[in-house]
């Protein structure tokens, strides 16, 4: 087992996780940005980017109710949870985007998550790019689902990148954030963008 592994078993939100039934730590981080701005209401419909494992369709379903929609889409299979729709595709792919229009609706949704990670190749300026990349592509896809005055969130790591990329969606939502949930790892260069009220 490896010193990494170890250190992250003892982790609090990694146990946390593994206790109350999460597939990920990165619940919390979604639980977090719920508390501090309530982006996620009662029947409403989301759409999860990046959904694997599942941990954040897991609480967004928590979120939503019975009378809700949570719609999870990721490269990688992901195992089945209660109530919520799962798709296996490339997002940056028009024929997936396509895909996920149709099942959800076009402005039908209420919330679009995206907790992406682009794979890290260990070159800081690469990876950033990449992940500036799939938010990008998040945002378009967003943007198309979205009815207006709907959120969006999105994961980024932090770089020459970022400051085009939330001018873009300045123009887009009305209220824009930045959060780094204290569920984040300490050495993590990632942030949250929470953008709300979607403008027509």
């Amino acid at each position: 087992m490896t010193r990494w592994y170890s250190e992250k078993k003892k982790e609090h939100y990694y146990k946390e996780a593994k206790r109350v039934g999460y597939r990920a730590r990165s619940a919390f981080k979604l639980k977090q940005i719920q508390n501090k701005f309530n982006v996620i209401k009662k029947g409403d419909v989301v759409v999860d980017l990046g959904a694997a494992p599942g941990g954040w369709s897991q609480v967004a379903k928590e979120l939503v109710g019975d009378q809700g929609k949570v719609v999870g889409i990721d490269l990688d299979y992901i195992q089945p949870v209660d109530g919520v729709t799962f798709l296996q595709g490339d997002l940056t792919k028009e024929s997936t985007a396509k895909e996920v229009v149709t099942l959800v609706g076009d402005r039908n949704a209420n919330v679009v998550l995206s907790d992406m990670s682009p794979d890290i190749s260990g070159n800081y300026s690469v990876d950033q790019a990449r992940s500036v990349y799939l938010c990008e592509h998040s945002l378009k896809l967003a943007c198309t689902l979205l009815k207006p005055g709907g959120n969006f969130v999105c994961k980024v790591f932090e770089g020459e990148d970022l400051h085009g990329f939330i001018s873009g969606v300045n123009k887009n939502f009305k209220a824009v954030n930045r959060l780094s949930p204290s569920a984040s790892r300490k050495s993590s260069s990632e942030i949250y963008i929470i953008a709300r009220y979607l403008q027509k």
